[in-house]
């Protein structure tokens, strides 16, 4: 009998069968009147998970490429951004404005830790910037950042705002048009619900205004004035993943019909519930302790113990795929993802087997406590 998989991560996540059924019909033309009318819904559809009345176009790409052409297409080189991050996939932001040759201010805060919008204004009252970039959930820690009052800060002194919202968005609140976010960059494969390899990056009028500047950095593929054009045609500029597309539709459609805000109560209740779970058993968190952190529970590993051996022995042994911690929580840190296509039994499953790992590994936990406590805290 094929072995059954648990798939317990922040991204890639598990796929609804109705999504995997969309995207295994017969391959439609991309210029055929049926992918339009698929293209143009989900279009639609997109603009209500980002609350925005703004333009959001797709490029076949991963959440980077969004995020890459979320530099690329509103500076010109040496123009001067703030980059404000607590962890891996915030420090990208800098590493992709470095290449593109912008003046990169980089408030690096402690992975863990929690952007200070005060760090944010003492830094634009040196120097303005042009563009304020920022992670809304650092996966890599936990933390979910209060997008809310950092974008405040910014706009308070004439910066775009531009936010990673790619493991965010579906899963908490992302309110793009009432905070005044000028970009937000959001990925597939996260609580959107299907495979890797299509980015959704939805564009407000100055930054779009700014993508039509002369002398910005240049960009083909990843053209915002390209992909703009092309969707006021309801068509795409290039060859678009025209399976993920379509996925995209079913799953945005399963996600509108449940309601936006059923789906957030819901992942705050599993991200309570793993929360527990890993105190009972006895060990402490990484990631905050509060409901806004409802995408990811990361853990500090027990002492002596490799994190990444826990990560692996779970995946071999029982099936279970978590993640471990990156760059300097590589060893340090286990992370479950609780977002998109899961429900209580899925955190249960995870526990559980967390449990059988560490026993086996001699470390003293309450045996039971986690399954216990995680349930009596989702059911609060």
């Amino acid at each position: 009998m094929p072995e059954k998989k648990y798939m317990m991560t922040p991204g890639p996540t598990p796929v609804p069968p109705e999504v995997l059924l969309a995207m295994a019909e017969p391959i439609i033309h991309h210029r055929g009147a049926d992918f339009r009318r698929a293209f143009v819904e989900c279009s639609d559809r997109l603009k209500e998970v980002f609350k925005t009345k703004n333009d959001v176009i797709m490029f076949a790409a991963s959440g980077t490429g969004g995020m890459d052409s979320a530099v690329s297409n509103i500076n010109a080189p040496g123009d001067r951004v703030i980059v404000h991050s607590a962890g891996n996939f915030g420090e990208r932001w800098a590493k992709i404005a470095t290449t593109y040759g912008l003046d990169v201010c980089h408030i690096k805060e402690e992975w863990g830790a929690t952007p200070d919008p005060a760090k944010l204004a003492d830094e634009l009252k040196k120097a303005p910037a042009k563009v304020v970039y920022l992670t809304h959930s650092e996966t890599s820690t936990g933390v979910v950042a209060d997008i809310q009052a950092l974008a405040a800060v910014a706009k308070e002194h004439g910066a775009l705002v531009v936010v990673d919202c790619i493991s965010s968005l579906g899963a908490i609140p992302v309110e793009t048009d009432a905070w005044s976010l000028d970009v937000v960059v959001a990925g597939s494969q996260k609580a959107l619900m299907l495979p890797p390899g299509l980015a959704a990056v939805s564009i407000s009028d100055a930054a779009k205004a700014a993508s039509e500047e002369p002398g910005r950095c240049p960009s083909f593929f990843l053209n915002w004035p390209a992909a703009l054009k092309a969707l006021g045609n309801e068509t795409t500029a290039f060859t678009p993943a025209v399976t993920l597309v379509l996925g995209m539709n079913v799953a945005l459609g399963m996600i509108l019909d449940e309601g936006l805000e059923k789906r957030f109560e819901n992942h705050a209740k599993l991200g309570r519930a793993c929360r527990a779970g890993i105190k009972a058993m006895g060990l402490e968190l990484f990631s905050p302790d509060e409901d806004r952190s409802a995408v990811v529970t990361a853990a500090k590993a027990p002492e002596g113990i490799d994190g990444q051996k826990i990560v692996g022995t779970m995946r071999d042994k029982y099936a279970v795929q978590i993640v471990g911690g990156q760059g300097v929580l590589k060893g340090h840190i286990i992370r479950i993802g609780h977002i998109g296509y899961y429900d209580i039994f899925d955190i249960l499953t995870a526990l559980s087997a967390l449990e059988l790992v560490l026993a086996d590994m001699g470390v003293e936990i309450n045996r039971g406590a986690a399954v216990t406590s995680a349930l009596a805290a989702f059911e609060q």
